[in-house]
């Protein structure tokens, strides 16, 4: 079993049915409770939940606007869609998130909605996006994070011509604050996700639920770090868990197979409406409860 790692806390509010509003008051609110230390926003243009005819707001847009009103907490979206920004814009896109924040940003990005879901894989169309095939995606994936990591990073103007992305005369300027760039964390848990998250992440994250098929995609990770030469230790696992309000010990429980099988980064999905305080309460009841 991995050595249990030392929780680091944070909460996620999918931006869907609820008011900007909600969102602000519950990140702000976490904004100055220490023992919540990052918070995320999900990627979505449609709900994939409830009302479809609901509200669902653009994440990196919101993010902006939440990030020029909040101070402490590092923050993200859990994870940004590869499939819906051409690379070069996405990077601009997050470092004027980083230089809004103050160099809080962890850059969250993933393939992209699964195609076996209905409520997800509507928005493409509904948007005039394309829907590539998933094995296109993931090489996409591969090619968006060499693109971004080397806008952040370069001092002088690139071509590249990848499979998937063609860029002639590359160049980001500004420059994310944080140096020498953001934090990238990879989400997924196909196994040619991770062996993209191998190659490029500082952060993993997977949707908890099965604790030892987590077990397993970890260790899955672990091995394809070994074989390009990576310290798997290098990658800081991180993984999703619902919140129950009505049976936080459930929660608790959750917490704890996560921690115990090596993840020290938590996301705690707060479902809506919020209630008042959740945020002290998510403290209260989850994070320092004995």
């Amino acid at each position: 079993m991995p050595h249990a790692p030392q929780p680091r806390f944070g909460i996620m509010t999918a931006p869907m049915q609820v008011e900007y509003e909600d969102v602000l008051r519950v990140w702000q609110e976490a904004d100055a409770i220490p023992e919540i230390e990052h918070a995320w926003l999900f990627d979505h243009l449609m709900p994939i939940g409830g009302d479809p005819a609901g509200p669902a707001y653009e994440g990196w847009t919101l993010l902006s606007a939440l990030a020029a009103q909040t101070r402490r907490l590092r923050l993200g979206v859990m994870v940004t869609s590869n499939r819906f920004r051409p690379p070069a814009l996405l990077a601009k896109i997050a470092t004027t998130v980083d230089i809004v924040s103050g160099g809080r940003l962890d850059f969250g990005i993933g393939v992209g909605s699964r195609p076996d879901h209905p409520p997800a894989r509507r928005e493409y169309e509904a948007h005039g996006l394309p829907f590539h095939a998933t094995a296109d995606a993931v090489a996409s994936l591969a090619e968006a994070c060499a693109v971004i990591r080397r806008l952040w990073t370069e001092t002088e103007p690139f071509d590249f011509h990848g499979t998937h992305h063609h860029l002639t005369g590359a160049f980001g300027s500004p420059k994310p604050v944080q140096r020498p760039h953001p934090p990238i964390l990879i989400g997924g848990r196909s196994a040619a996700t991770l062996r993209v998250a191998a190659a490029h992440a500082d952060l993993w994250n997977i949707p908890g639920g099965d604790i030892e098929d987590v077990i397993a995609r970890s260790a899955l990770l672990d091995r394809y770090c070994t074989e390009i030469g990576r310290d798997p230790a290098s990658i800081v696992r991180s993984i999703h868990l619902p919140v129950s309000y009505d049976r936080p010990g459930d929660t608790r429980d959750a917490i704890g197979e996560a921690v115990g099988a090596g993840f020290g980064h938590i996301v705690l999905g707060l479902p809506s409406p919020y209630p008042a305080g959740v945020a002290r309460w998510v403290a209260d009841e989850l994070v320092r409860h004995d």
